[in-house]
């Protein structure tokens, strides 16, 4: 289990400027999960799905996680990471610079690695900007890589 850094206010948060924040546990993706994703957002594609037709087309000869999917468990992992205390709403306020590296297998394992970038003052909101990326058990590539940025208000 990941070690969670704990933030009660804005002070906190900028104590983090620089560091490496942490590193989430592994979650696995399995095909039950990419099978959910699909119906969610509709994105049906074989390369995803159709486990016997990746076998025989696919360069990976397995299905491969959507890579919004691999994006989308970004919040999960990011709850090992970090606890934010005394807030009245976080808010997901962008992306930049994201890139995906390398497809996501299914069945394989990945997590996140997360470093504080900065975080700036808006009136007491704390816009936290994180540079991550998301890697894969085993391999060197990243799934995924980018900056996020959060809002956080906190309770005065």
């Amino acid at each position: 289990m990941s070690t969670k850094v704990v933030i009660n206010n804005l002070e906190e948060f900028q104590a983090l400027v620089g560091h490496r924040i942490g590193v989430s546990d592994y979650i696995e993706m399995t095909q039950e999960r990419i099978n959910m994703f699909a119906d969610a957002t509709l994105d049906h594609q074989w390369i995803h799905v159709d486990a016997e037709r990746a076998k025989l087309e696919s360069p990976y000869k397995t299905t491969i996680a959507h890579g919004y999917l691999t994006l989308s468990v970004l919040p999960y992992l990011w709850g090992q990471i970090i606890e934010v205390n005394n807030l009245k709403m976080m808010v997901n306020y962008g992306m930049d610079k994201m890139k995906f590296g390398q497809p996501v297998l299914s069945g394989q394992r990945i997590r996140l690695v997360a470093d504080m970038n900065s975080v700036l003052n808006l009136r007491g909101i704390a816009k936290a900007e994180i540079s991550f990326y998301i890697e894969i058990d085993g391999e060197k590539k990243h799934a995924l890589d980018g900056i996020a940025t959060f809002l956080y208000y906190f309770n005065k």
